[in-house]
Order: structure tokens, then C-alpha cells, then sequence
């Protein structure tokens, strides 16, 4: 329907700090110090703007795993950050966040290179928004607290009980690939918070962020051992951190499958865990909308990030009376979302993060023009020199059962269908394992709470969608995780309550 305008694909040159990151040892970030792996092994960074590989980071061993979390371990059992008063951790978060902002222009680079997000989203969204993580929960430090609860059954004044709320200990963390700096710190700062000791591992894909934020934790002066970047595969290291027995707590952001699986290993030893899984959110447009203003909306909402975003909304629901209008709207919305290489000052779409997640996104294309879906908008992937890019893409004339419709697709791709009653969509809403996010646009503010309290989603927005905010809580129902993360909620999945009851 939309016709791209070609640009150039070729990446643009790194800075000189890109560079020097580029150009690091590979080696782990331990007991604040940076060692050498047990063994030799590491792991291609490459560059999904190019294709090429840009530098190197170590695989950790089942050794090296072991030797953070026995870091963590001693680092937690002494009392050298939980004890601290609160005061002081909250002051050393606060020096970490600000370290990170004097470093932006660097992170924003690095995210672009690793991920391939546009740098300058990265700029004004990834960055911020860690700055800005870290500093709420900073505040969580001197705040949390336990209550004195008087005994149901006893008579006053005989008892005196009270409920402590103490750290769980040492955990676990992994991240994702899609917004790597950002997702690292939702789970550093809230462990950070209740007192805890970690462990991070950021995606195999992404860490060249994690690995430089490591730098600023020893500036920060953090005790040696509170917090530990160990890079690696999730399938070796990942798995080794969630079935270790030193571990206490697991708290992973990923796919639904893999989810499940960290879910099982840590049944063994009952390990806490909190898991932000997939999504395959609804967007659903009123009628009495401005398409002039929805239109767009629903594109940003697919098309941000490349639709590598747990949240995106790639199911729409557009009623019958403006579904073509609406769709006219996204197409010519999607020329802003033309794919550029990550350091195009002009980019706002880059390409997905690798080769792999390339031949999902274009398979699952291809298998819904099989079954029988219609290319609106986009469909195909414009022609590069090895980069991983993929256009717009606007698939109607879908049915529920096709695997477009119920499947995450992780990409800039999304399913149209016209919808004739609330009822009916709130049901086609819904009809999905997942329940992680939905938007809703309309000017009916009854319509809107109606929807919003029928549908099945960790969060709704209305008349925006993704907007993401610390002091508010996070996850998703059905197969789209278990617990919540940011506000209090998320500080809390760190702790363990402990009733005291003292006979006087």
C-alpha cells in the first residue's frame, strides 16, 4: 500500500569511546575486580546493522558462574551491603544513576550497536529510563519496613509481635536482548533496594552495556561483590545460575518457553522467582476516534523497537466502520518507521537484533500469507549488505487460529481485524494465552473503563500505548509471567516476611 523511500543501509562510524569499549578484554566483572573466564571461550558481538562482528566477551564456564555467586553468596552472608544504613545504599544508587548519566552518550552508542535500535532512541527512552529506575528505587532503600500486628487470639499485653521484612539474598538475573541497559537495571535497583546481592547476566545478544555499566558499579564504590556481570549463553551459564543451590532468588525477562523452563529448574530448591514473559497485546480502536491520531498511535505501538517489545501491540482491533481509514493511517505512518542503520541520526526503526530473529519474523510472514493473510503494508525486507532489517508490515484478512494471529512474533509486524461490538472485542482481546498489555483508543471514557476492566492484561492504556513508569507495577496474567516488577511491588518480590511473636 506504502511504498519506502530507499535510504542507505550501510552503518555509520563508531565513536572513539564505542571503540574503546569495542576493543575490551573479554573477561567478567566478579568481586568488583575483572577476571579472566576458566576457560577460553567467548561469544561474537555483532553489529545487526551490518551484520559484521565488532568485538568479543567471554562465555562464562559452570566455574565462573559458581565463583559469582560465591561472591554474591559471602558478599550478602557478612552483611556488607544489607546491613549498611539505608541511607548509604540509597546514596551509592544515586551515584550509580547519576555515573550512568555523565556516560549517556556512550551507553545510547553502545545500545545502538549491540541491539540495533536507533541510537537516538536509545537516547531519549532506554537511558532516561534506567537513570531514572535506578533513582525511584533508590528511594525504596530508606522506606521499606515491616508492622507490629497485635495477636488475633491472645489477650493485649501478653505478646508482642511484630513482622520483619528482611532481603530474600542472592539473586539471579537475567535480561533480554531488546532493551538490554534498561532491563538490567529494573532488575539491579529494586534487589539493590531491599538489600539484596546479584548476580546479572544479560542476553548472549546484548551485553557490551552491562559489561560497561560494570565499570561505573566499582566507581560508584559499591562493596566488592554486591553486584556481578557475568556474560555467557543462556543455556549454560543461565541455566547453571538458576539451578545453583546459593541462589535464592531467580528474576528473568524473556520468552514464554524459556520462562517455563526457568520456572521448573528452580522448583528444586523453591528458589523465589519473578518472570516478565511474552505478550501479544490487543489494540483495540473505537469508532469515535481521531484516525488522523489513532492511526499513527497503533503504528508506534508495532513498530517501535522494531516490535521486539514485550508489549507491542500486534493484534488491532479496529472497528468496521473505520478499519480502512485506520489502515491508510498506519501506512502512512510507516514511511517514519522506515528501517535505517542503528547511528542514522534519521533512523527511528533499526534492524532486528540477528540473523535469527530475521528468519523468525520473515518466516512467520510467509506463513501467514500461506494461510491466507493479506500484505497491506510492508511484507518483505529491503535489500542491505548484511544487516537484519525488515519493513513495516500490516497483515489483514486474518483469522483467530492462524499462528500470526496467536503467536509472538517479536517483530514489526501486526494483525488487523475489524470488530463490530465490545463485547465481541473484548472476547477476540482475549482469546490468547497471554495477558501482558492491551490499548485501547476512544473518546468514550465509559467505553474505555468498560474495556479496560474486561480485558485480561497486566497493564491498559488508553489513547497511548507502552508507556512504562517506575512507580507503577509491572507483569502480566495468563503465560505472561508471574509477580510484578517496578513501584513497591517490585522491591518487595526481593524480601521475605518474617513473623515475631514474643511472649512477655
Amino acid at each position: 500500500m506504502n511504498e519506502m523511500t530507499k535510504v542507505s543501509l550501510s552503518q555509520w562510524a563508531y565513536s572513539d569511546a564505542a571503540k574503546a569499549a569495542l576493543a575490551r578484554k573479554p573477561a567478567l566483572f566478579i568481586g568488583n575486580e575483572w577476571v579472566e573466564s576458566s576457560h577460553g571461550e567467548t561469544i561474537a558481538v555483532i553489529d545487526p546493522s551490518s551484520g559484521k562482528e565488532v568485538s568479543r566477551f567471554v562465555d562464562a564456564s559452570d566455574a565462573d558462574v559458581d565463583r559469582a555467586v560465591a561472591a554474591a553468596r559471602t558478599a550478602f552472608d557478612d552483611g556488607r551491603w544489607s546491613n549498611l544504613p539505608p541511607i548509604v545504599r540509597e546514596g551509592m544508587m544515586h551515584k550509580l544513576a547519576d555515573l550512568i548519566g555523565q556516560h549517556a552518550d556512550e551507553f545510547a552508542e553502545l545500545e545502538a550497536i549491540d541491539n540495533g535500535k536507533p541510537k537516538g532512541m536509545a537516547a531519549n527512552i532506554d537511558i532516561p529510563g534506567a537513570i531514572g529506575m535506578m533513582h525511584y528505587m533508590a528511594g525504596w532503600a530508606s522506606k521499606l519496613g515491616g508492622e507490629m500486628i497485635e495477636p488475633m487470639a491472645i489477650p493485649r499485653g501478653l505478646f508482642h509481635s511484630y513482622v520483619r521484612r528482611e532481603p530474600v539474598g542472592v539473586a539471579a538475573q537475567i535480561v533480554p536482548w531488546n532493551f538490554p541497559l534498561l532491563m538490567a537495571i529494573l532488575k539491579i535497583a529494586p534487589a539493590l533496594a531491599a538489600g539484596c546481592t546479584l548476580i546479572l547476566k544479560p542476553a548472549e545478544q546484548t551485553s557490551l552495556t552491562a559489561l560497561r555499566l560494570a565499570d561505573l558499579v566499582a566507581e560508584a564504590g559499591f562493596p566488592a561483590g554486591v553486584i556481578n556481570i557475568i556474560t555467557g549463553n543462556g543455556h549454560t551459564s543461565g541455566d547453571r545460575l538458576v539451578k545453583h543451590p546459593d541462589v535464592d532468588k531467580v528474576a528473568f525477562t524473556g520468552s514464554t518457553e524459556i520462562g517455563k523452563l526457568i520456572n521448573r529448574n528452580a522448583t528444586d530448591t523453591l528458589k523465589r522467582v519473578t518472570l516478565e514473559l511474552g505478550g501479544k497485546s490487543p489494540v483495540v480502536v473505537l469508532p469515535d476516534v481521531d484516525v488522523a491520531t489513532a492511526g499513527p498511535g497503533a503504528a508506534g505501538a508495532i513498530f517501535f523497537n522494531s516490535g521486539q517489545v514485550c508489549v507491542a501491540g500486534s493484534r488491532l482491533y479496529a472497528h468496521r466502520s473505520i478499519f480502512d481509514q485506520l489502515i491508510e493511517g498506519m501506512a502512512g505512518a510507516a514511511q517514519f518507521w522506515a528501517p535505517r542503520p542503528s547511528l542514522d541520526p534519521e533512523g527511528h526503526m533499526g534492524p532486528l537484533v540477528s540473523s535469527e530473529q530475521f528468519d523468525r519474523v520473515m518466516g512467520y510472514i510467509d506463513a501467514g500469507k500461506k494461510a491466507g493473510a493479506s500484505v497491506a503494508i510492508g511484507g518483505d525486507a529491503p535489500s542491505s549488505d548484511g544487516g537484519y532489517y525488515v519493513n513495516p508490515t500490516v497483515l489483514v484478512d486474518v483469522k483467530p487460529d492462524m499462528s500470526v494471529v496467536q503467536e509472538e512474533i517479536f517483530g514489526p509486524v501486526v494483525v488487523a481485524q475489524r470488530f463490530d461490538d465490545l463485547d465481541e472485542v473484548a472476547r477476540e482481546a482475549n482469546n490468547t494465552c497471554f495477558g501482558l498489555g492491551a490499548g485501547i483508543w476512544t473518546r468514550d471514557i465509559g467505553a474505555m473503563h468498560k474495556l479496560a476492566a474486561k480485558i485480561k492484561a497486566g497493564t491498559v492504556w488508553g489513547n497511548c500505548h507502552g508507556v512504562i513508569d517506575p512507580a507503577l507495577p509491572f507483569g502480566g496474567f495468563k503465560q505472561s509471567g508471574l509477580g510484578r516488577e517496578q513501584a513497591r511491588q517490585g522491591v518487595e518480590a526481593y524480601t521475605e516476611l518474617k513473623s515475631v511473636i514474643i511472649q512477655l
